[in-house]
């Protein structure tokens, strides 16, 4: 049986834990109301609810331990669904350099008879290496011939047609920044700092003009790709909105379609 001191304690500690909740769930309804007028209010500038808990992580993370710490749970270790970590591997057709560690001489000779030591083995690690992008500048050089009878006939070299005549990218460069900003998301003004470590000067309106006349010369392709799609018998769309800000005979708060 519990003395009417305990009780007394007892009941001032969950006193004081209602008390806590209570403030707690206050601060949840005005963070909820704060967030539904972000979402749903009148503006131009409208909040995801995948962006409310971009910076809230280390809250996040800070509660769940508290919460395991008070609230411990037995693990349940089920094989079937046990996972092994996975090691990075390196593909067997990467070139391999071998660089070689070998005993000085005055180490091959055995320290209890002086007899030489004999190899018998060797241990071998791998580590994967990368090489930097490097630059190089494609130097056309087109020969000139002249008749040295007549002096009349003048001839030059023709140069294979390139991607953008008269410009400093080749087909490779185009390629590249291409790739960088379309399939690895990388924005151009950024590609312009990565130049700059190699002490290449770029100009991010120039690069956007590349990639303007890049989109006019796979034009052909896109059109194929469009027929192609257009002559499904089923179109699947995910309907992805946005919102845009100036938009003839629409509000700012109306929702467009991609």
């Amino acid at each position: 049986m519990q003395n009417s001191v305990d009780i007394e304690q007892e009941n001032r500690r969950l006193r004081k834990v209602i008390v806590d909740k209570d403030h707690h769930i206050k601060i949840l309804e005005d963070y909820i109301l704060s967030l539904k007028q972000k979402q749903f209010g009148s503006s131009s500038e409208k909040l995801s609810p995948a962006q409310t808990g971009l910076f809230d992580e280390a809250d996040d993370t800070e509660a769940m331990v508290e919460a395991d710490r008070n609230n411990p749970v037995e693990s349940i270790d089920i094989p079937a669904h046990s996972r092994s970590k996975r090691r990075a591997s390196i593909p067997a057709d990467i070139p391999r350099i071998d660089i070689v560690h070998d005993l000085p001489d005055e180490q091959k000779v055995c320290p209890h008879d002086g007899t030489a030591l004999k190899r018998i083995g060797s241990e071998t690690h791998e580590q994967l290496d990368i090489i930097p992008a490097t630059v190089q500048v494609l130097n056309h050089i087109r020969y000139k011939y002249a008749c040295p009878c007549c002096e009349k006939y003048l001839i030059t070299a023709t140069k294979p047609a390139q991607a953008i005549e008269k410009s400093i990218a080749s087909p490779g460069l185009l390629a590249y920044i291409a790739t960088q900003k379309y399939v690895d998301g990388l924005p151009l003004y950024r590609q312009v700092e990565i130049f700059k470590r190699i002490d290449i000067e770029m100009d991010r309106g120039t690069l956007a003009s590349w990639m303007v006349k890049c989109g006019q010369l796979v034009q052909p392709l896109i059109n194929l790709i469009h027929e192609n799609i257009l002559a499904q018998p089923f179109l699947h769309m995910d309907e992805t909105h946005v919102q845009v800000l100036s938009e003839p005979n629409k509000t700012a708060q109306s929702n467009s379609y991609m």
